[in-house]
């Protein structure tokens, strides 16, 4: 039997509710018929065993952090993959990545010379992230300090944090943020349904919706502290009609990662995607397969994080006036809320001719 392993992280301001979400994933997973593993939070671990920011220095803080949380997360990463299960859910509280929002660009930079590891390396290990809104933004009537003794910020600070944590995930390939539209148990539930959709429980759907829009203001948007920029190459292989298989290199500044995507349509906006982490050396030998039909697909995408949806802007070396903007949504009805500085031309979802299959072809 082949174990399936997916590792996330669940993440989000002060008083965001992670410590219920961790329960109720808990429960609802298991019945699912997933061994759930829960990585603890590693700075509420050190803070509240005497190790904290102000015992040395907060950047030595932070180096000893990351490396703990390094280390925490291979062994339950082993342990997952030692199971004698068919599904192992790995549940990060916090990742790498959130240590971000309490340094500047400087000090982030001297914690990945210390793991000898780049930021595309550390944030794009993960399978998917989902963020909880702190209650600081949109529920300040439920907003305390008092169930983490870890936690001091006030009102306004916890807000500043919050959003500095979602800027510090933008880039992510899977970056999903749960708010406090609703009531507390309807946010959980509304979580609890992000992850189900992600690990494609009943099945893999993903409902996406393109657009073509008017070249975007590209210094603008890299000013923009939710938006990251990711350079992307995919290449798509021989298969037969009912499918479409590509392999994409995704990162930044010689720094990579690699997938494989499945994609088969169920019907409208609808398909089966089933994705797959790959390592480089599977990645050079499925690129053998190469439909040599088709050029490969080379592409900057700007993954911009707005009003808690997440827009990837994707720029292309043949177009000089357009832009291709695609939202994955987790329902069809979804009203999409765009920037002002994204001009619309048009939808493009149907339209085969705006592809990146299509585009290959060019």
């Amino acid at each position: 039997m082949e174990t399936t392993v997916s590792k996330i992280v669940i993440t989000g301001g002060p008083c965001a509710g992670k410590s219920t979400a961790m329960s109720r994933i808990q429960s609802v997973f298991t019945q699912m018929g997933y061994l759930v593993l829960f990585v603890p939070e590693t700075a509420t671990e050190l803070i509240t065993g005497g190790i904290t920011p102000f015992l040395t220095t907060n950047i030595d803080f932070q180096k000893k952090l990351a490396a703990l949380q390094l280390t925490k997360e291979q062994i339950y990463m082993d342990a997952a993959r030692s199971a004698t299960v068919e599904k192992v859910l790995v549940v990060c509280d916090r990742g790498i990545e959130d240590a971000k929002a309490y340094m500047d660009a400087s000090e982030f930079e001297e914690v990945l010379k210390a793991l000898k590891k780049s930021e595309v390396e550390l944030r794009d290990n993960y399978d998917a992230v989902f963020h909880l809104v702190s209650a600081a933004k949109g529920a300040q009537a439920f907003y305390t300090t008092a169930n983490n003794l870890a936690r001091k910020e006030s009102i306004e600070q916890a807000a500043a944090i919050d959003d500095k944590l979602i800027a510090a995930w933008a880039g992510h390939p899977h970056l999903r943020v749960i708010d406090n539209a609703t009531d507390f148990d309807d946010k959980i539930k509304r979580l609890i349904e992000e992850i189900s959709a992600f690990l494609g429980e009943p099945e893999p759907l993903e409902i996406e919706r393109k657009f073509l829009i008017e070249y975007p203001d590209i210094p603008a948007l890299e000013k923009m502290p939710n938006c990251r920029k990711v350079e992307i190459i995919q290449t798509y292989l021989s298969c037969n009609d009912e499918e479409e298989i590509r392999v994409r290199q995704r990162g930044e500044n010689g720094k990579y990662i690699y997938f494989q995507t499945i994609k088969k349509r169920v019907s409208g906006l609808k398909r089966i995607e089933i994705e797959r982490r790959l390592s480089q050396q599977e990645y050079l030998t499925l690129l053998m397969q190469a439909d040599t039909s088709m050029h490969q697909i080379r592409k900057d995408r700007y993954c911009l994080m707005f009003k808690n949806q997440y827009f990837e802007i994707d720029i292309y070396p043949f177009w000089n006036d357009k832009a291709i903007c695609e939202i994955e949504l987790k329902n069809e009805n979804d009203e999409v809320c765009f920037p002002q500085f994204i001009k619309v031309i048009k939808e493009v979802t149907e339209d085969s001719a705006y592809k990146n299959a299509s585009l290959a072809k060019r």
